[in-house]
């Protein structure tokens, strides 16, 4: 699954374009390593650490969902792990 597509199903952004800015700010790593492109692939076992807003946000992907859940279904997929 694109990674840009990813937050927006996880509500980490309201749209794929504020993902891309996410991903974009040169802060976004996906297994320690930068991410260069917002259409890099992520699979399940990936551990993606981020700035969302003042806060850092390390998490690790359980599952991939299929479509955009509420809030409280979105939190089956991932775990925080920082």
């Amino acid at each position: 699954m694109r990674l840009d597509r990813l937050l927006v199903y996880l509500r980490f952004a309201r749209t794929r374009s504020a993902a891309c800015k996410i991903i974009e700010r040169q802060s976004f790593r996906r297994n320690r390593l930068h991410v260069k492109r917002v259409s890099e692939n992520v699979v399940v076992g990936d551990v993606l650490t981020f700035m969302q807003g003042d806060t850092v946000r390390v998490i690790e992907v359980l599952s991939l969902p299929d479509r955009r859940t509420s809030a409280a279904a979105a939190k089956d997929y991932f775990r925080e792990l920082g």
